[in-house]
């Protein structure tokens, strides 16, 4: 009953995503945002999630977009999404972040906000691992810069700085744990970036995907990768 409830919901999210295609040809959700730059650095010593990249202490290069999801007007609360590219020794994956509380269980519920700097930013969907369900999420280290969500706000406050955020993981309904960080500065090359982000086909090594998140998930963005015409 899962399967069916998961592709009915997600044939239905990806007409919402066939009509606001034809308003935002090339982005439906997320149309303008910050192409960022820099590194995870994941702690020795954290074996817990069950998901190999989790777990390997080390360090990786990554690419990033800040963005908003509905691209509200400048200045107003809008869902905030990080993407993330990393540059791992088994290749690329990528990691879609949305702001969320990290309270249970209001990690499910995505919730808009002004500021990228005071967000929660969660998987919102559970990874398969090797020991379960997990979540993982991100939030600034204090103290840090007062970052507004909006793009060119953004770049005018970080400037030349960098942003830090702490990597965590849990279980659907269990404490976060902390296994890292991410250090972010604005892309030197681009104010955006074009590229687009898939964590369906481009999994952490050790993760999986539940079926039922792909047939939410796929049809969506398979709108959202179809050609501008």
């Amino acid at each position: 009953m899962t399967v069916t409830l998961s592709g009915m919901a997600g044939t239905a999210f990806a007409a919402v995503f066939k009509a606001l295609k034809t308003l935002r040809p090339d982005r439906p959700i997320h149309p303008s945002g910050v192409a960022l730059t820099g590194t995870i650095e994941k702690r020795l010593g954290n074996t817990g999630s069950g998901i190999l990249w989790v777990d390997s202490p080390g360090s990786d290069q990554v690419n990033a977009r800040l963005s908003r999801s509905v691209g509200a007007p400048s200045g107003w609360p809008d869902i905030i999404g990080l993407a993330l590219r990393i540059t791992s020794e088994a290749g690329p994956a990528d990691v879609l972040l949305a702001s969320t509380p990290m309270s249970w269980p209001g990690r499910l519920l995505l919730t808009p906000h002004r500021y990228a700097s005071n967000s929660k930013l969660t998987s919102l969907m559970p990874y398969k691992g090797a020991k379960g369900p997990v979540l993982l999420a991100a939030r600034t280290d204090q103290p840090g810069p007062c970052l507004p969500a909006t793009p060119d706000a953004f770049r005018q406050a970080l400037n030349t700085g960098t942003w830090t955020l702490g990597l965590y993981h849990a279980r659907p309904a269990g404490p976060w744990i902390r296994f890292g960080s991410l250090a972010l500065t604005l892309d030197p090359d681009k104010a955006d970036t074009p590229t687009r982000f898939d964590p369906l086909t481009r999994t952490l090594p050790g993760a999986e995907t539940y079926k039922w998140a792909s047939r939410l998930r796929e049809p969506s963005y398979a709108v959202a990768r179809e050609p501008v015409r």
